[in-house]
């Protein structure tokens, strides 16, 4: 007989061997099973027992095992029990491992690489790095996730023939990868074109609970918002929360010395344009004069009527041409005032040097009205102050509907070179607005305030303004309109109780009247110096 009979046939001999003692071992299996499961659970039971009770619960089970052993055959009974229960308990087979969890990083990787390679794929490539069999460890050099599961780091490679110079094609990437890695956040995207690398960040959400104050800021600085660390190189102290904290600003400064004279500030409707207007005045206020002109009509800035330094806040078209009118008849008597000064070697009037601020909230509501009753456009008359505020001490802050950015006429936009844009824009939109490409995709859905800011020539930086709402709102938070009115220049008795005065200790004693007194004025003058506005003429 060949050997490999010999050894087909001892194969079998031993497979029906193992089955036959498999079969009879069976119920010392399945009890031995049972056995394990009783051990486990009564060292589960010990180690559950608190230590104080250990002691009786031993006496016990001693108690019941000699009284198991003086009855007549209770040992047998006691073992028979016990068999029957570790049959029954170990009469089921058992369980399989689970199967491991997948790796997160491996599915969300896997999807994105597989999202990224219609784009990346060149049908003409013949070691292309990005095809539908490939894998994502390939071009993928590095990434991490947060706690949560979510990707918070990646640095891939791309081919050298993507058209990374182009911001469409850029757009087309950064969109494909915020939606698969989360619209919720908003990512920095760094493109390296020379190495053919980018990195993508997930940054860190701004802080939204710094309400309006007192920033730590220079005459002629406004403290615009607050941003990342890595975007300014300057901190400043910021109540927040009951603490003061230290928070990264973004300054914008104005003044003769300004290259950054005007500002314009675009936003989607409702994410904080008018709330800006509103911190802005409150900082520019102890400082110098306004002249607000609120082209919506909403009576978002009726907190500022009367107050000192406010010359006027306009609501109407009328009232709007004769503010601009004589702000730029004003630019025009500092300019003289100033000349004047220089050539004499004189100092410059005061009234020719304390800071003129006109604040317009959307002012393309009145240019659109103005055209339709053939009147002179209000963006025409910022001509003169625009082009010549720098040297008259005149600074224009105009924020409007960022779907408005085409009525603005080309001198606003050209002479305003301090941007700001609030809320979700696009990326197109983004790069009109600033007048930069935007390397952040912003979150789809973005808190009240939230945008990006670009001084001059400087690179976007992200944006987060202060929480500054309208006093006059009963819909607002008490804490955020008491914060606003704490800065207004005096009380306002349609936002606050009138003062009671103190109860005086005897009562007053009665005084001839005096005609001469009844038809004198009554001052209204405070102990600390106020400021003189000078009524629009």
């Amino acid at each position: 007989m060949p050997l490999h009979r010999h050894l087909g046939k001892g194969r079998d001999i031993a497979r029906t061997a193992g089955d036959h003692a498999s079969d009879m071992f069976a119920p010392l299996t399945v009890i031995g099973r049972g056995l394990r499961h009783h051990a486990g659970w009564a060292k589960d039971r010990w180690q559950a027992t608190p230590k104080d009770r250990r002691g009786p619960a031993l006496f016990l089970t001693a108690s019941m095992m000699i009284g198991i052993y003086l009855l007549p055959h209770g040992l047998l009974f006691a073992l028979i029990a016990l068999m029957a229960s570790a049959a029954w308990a170990g009469r089921a087979p058992k369980a399989p491992p689970a199967p491991p969890a997948p790796d997160v990083s491996d599915v969300k990787l896997s999807a994105l690489y597989s999202a990224l390679t219609p784009y990346l794929c060149g049908p003409e490539d013949a070691n292309p790095l990005y095809h539908f069999e490939g894998s994502y460890k390939s071009v993928f050099s590095a990434w991490e996730f947060d706690g949560d599961g979510r990707l918070s780091r990646l640095e891939l490679t791309y081919p050298a023939y993507f058209t990374d110079t182009e911001p469409g094609a850029r757009a087309r990437i950064e969109q494909v990868v915020q939606g698969k890695a989360g619209r919720a956040r908003e990512y920095r995207f760094d493109w390296d074109e020379e190495s053919n690398k980018l990195r993508i960040t997930a940054m860190t959400p701004l802080p939204t609970d710094i309400v309006a104050q007192r920033f730590v800021a220079a005459p002629g600085e406004i403290v615009l918002g607050f941003t990342d660390e890595d975007g300014t190189a300057r901190t400043i102290p910021v109540g927040r929360g009951g603490a003061v904290t230290q928070q990264p600003p973004v300054i914008w400064r104005t003044g003769p010395r300004s290259a950054e004279p005007h500002l314009l500030a675009l936003g989607v409707t409702g994410h904080g344009t008018s709330s800006l207007i509103r911190s802005i005045a409150l900082q520019a206020l102890p400082y110098g004069d306004l002249v607000v002109i609120d082209g919506a009509g909403t009576g978002e800035h009726a907190c500022l009527v009367n107050r000192p330094g406010v010359h006027t806040v306009e609501t109407s078209l009328h009232g709007a041409l004769a503010a601009l009118d004589w702000a730029a008849q004003e630019t025009e008597r500092r300019l003289a005032a100033l000349n004047a000064a220089r050539h004499t070697g004189t100092a410059p009037p005061e009234n020719a040097t304390r800071p003129l601020w006109l604040l317009l909230d959307h002012p393309t509501e009145l240019s659109e009205l103005a055209h339709a009753e053939g009147r002179p456009d209000p963006q025409d008359l910022l001509e003169l102050p625009l082009r010549h505020g720098r040297a008259a001490r005149v600074t224009v802050v105009i924020a409007d509907d960022i779907e408005a950015r085409d009525r603005i006429t080309p001198t606003v936009r050209s002479t305003t070179r301090a941007r700001v844009v609030l809320g979700p824009a696009g990326p197109e939109e983004g790069r009109a607005a600033l007048g930069a490409p935007l390397d952040i995709a912003p979150a789809a859905q973005a808190p009240i305030g939230r945008g990006y800011a670009r001084i001059g020539n400087a690179s976007p930086v992200r944006l987060q303004v202060p929480a500054t709402v309208d006093p006059l709102d009963d819909e607002a938070p008490a804490a955020l309109r008491d914060a606003v009115i704490a800065l207004l220049p005096h009380r306002d008795t349609r936002t606050e109780a009138a003062a009671v005065p103190p109860r005086p200790e005897q009562p007053p004693s009665a005084r001839p009247a005096d005609p001469a007194a009844a038809s004198r004025p009554v001052d209204l003058a405070k102990d600390e110096p106020m400021i003189r506005s000078r009524p629009i003429s």
